[in-house]
């Protein structure tokens, strides 16, 4: 069932290939110029499904990341894919529902590292709200969680995954959470 407020603004739209700077898409770094010395950050899409004070989460199961924690729609950016067009496809993938690019809200981005840790371990989290989608949301990946479910922002199960508690305890304080937000381990 499609939710749309009147009083949200849309978001800007995602920069285009057309849209960038001449000769950029030809500009490439070298083969080994990151091993090494320079971080590698893992980027991952949130989707925050909101209908009105509610936000969906799922129990997450099998992953091996947080299993029995509740977390909202997320996954990693694939290959060659934007980090709108990964929320669009992970909102699609976890709940059967359809997000256009246009209805995602942008809340934060979240650095998540541990110092002296491996690569690997240098996350960042592009958090987005949507308020607009159509399809009833319905659990879609049973290997990869137990539950879906609406709850209400000032009343979230236990536990949620810490980062994205921060999130969400942001927004059931009726606030924005802080644009980019650094975690160290």
């Amino acid at each position: 069932m499609p939710h749309s407020p009147a009083d949200e603004p849309a978001p800007p739209a995602p920069v285009s290939d057309a849209a960038r700077a001449p000769g950029a898409a030809d500009e490439h770094y070298a083969a080994g110029d990151h091993l090494g010395h320079r971080t590698l950050l893992v980027a991952a899409a949130y989707v925050v499904l909101r209908r009105g004070d509610e936000v969906l989460l799922q129990l997450r199961r099998g992953t091996g990341y947080r299993d029995g924690h509740w977390a909202v729609l997320a996954g990693h950016v694939d290959p060659g894919e934007s980090v709108h067009e990964a929320a669009v496809r992970e909102a699609a993938e976890e709940a059967g529902v359809t997000v256009r690019v246009e209805d995602l809200r942008p809340l934060t981005t979240l650095h998540r590292f541990e110092r002296g840790g491996p690569v690997v371990e240098q996350r960042v989290d592009v958090f987005f709200e949507a308020r607009t989608w159509t399809g009833d949301p319905s659990r879609r990946e049973e290997d990869k969680a137990e539950d879906l479910a609406w709850f209400r922002l000032a009343d979230l199960p236990e536990p949620v995954v810490p980062h994205e508690r921060l999130v969400l305890d942001a927004l059931a304080r009726g606030e924005d959470p802080p644009r980019v937000v650094s975690l160290p381990s």
